[in-house]
């Protein structure tokens, strides 16, 4: 019996472990004590110069079990969009990152909130150098989150990219 106790004390301690750690790494509580906070560590961890690694074990710390990137805009196949696991979104751009420049930034945010959600419209500029003047690409992150054991934690992350047919909204630019 007291062998079954020490058990079930380790194993809620390892579910508990899993929740306020990642991939083994504690979770910098500066990334995750805000929805602000925690959109900016997204943007941050993605962004960088050809060639310089990403910090992937931050990236997925920022994420719940369970999370989704689904990047929601039409496919040229036809397709419906490709949900992906934080892991699944590392391996699709690693290589990507590691031959181009990729910095994005948020440029004009909505937040609607209540208790432990937060849903978040991020408008968003792309390019592949800090101090290129021209963003090759624009568009919305739609960001879910939740508060959960005294941290916030990325549930879902959508995008949609602007194109001629799609401009982003001017009630979604900065005013």
């Amino acid at each position: 019996m007291h062998g079954t106790r020490a058990m079930r004390m380790a194993v809620a301690a390892a579910l508990l472990g899993m929740m306020t750690t990642t991939h083994g790494q504690a979770q910098p509580a500066d990334d995750t004590s805000s929805p602000e906070r925690i959109v900016a560590a997204l943007y941050d961890v993605i962004s960088g110069p050809a060639g310089q690694a990403r910090d992937w074990n931050r990236f997925r710390g920022l994420f719940a079990p369970g999370a989704r990137l689904i990047p929601a805009a039409p496919r040229r196949d036809g397709a419906a969009p490709a949900a992906l696991s934080p892991d699944d979104y590392v391996a699709r751009t690693s290589d990507a990152f590691a031959k181009n420049g990729f910095f994005e930034r948020e440029i004009a945010r909505r937040v609607e909130a209540f208790g432990t959600i937060a849903h978040v419209f991020s408008t968003y500029e792309s390019r592949r150098a800090a101090d290129e003047a021209r963003p090759f690409a624009r568009g919305i992150n739609s960001i879910q989150l939740m508060r959960h054991d005294g941290r916030w934690w990325i549930v879902t992350v959508m995008w949609d990219q602007e194109r001629p047919e799609n401009p982003v909204p001017a009630s979604y630019l900065p005013q």
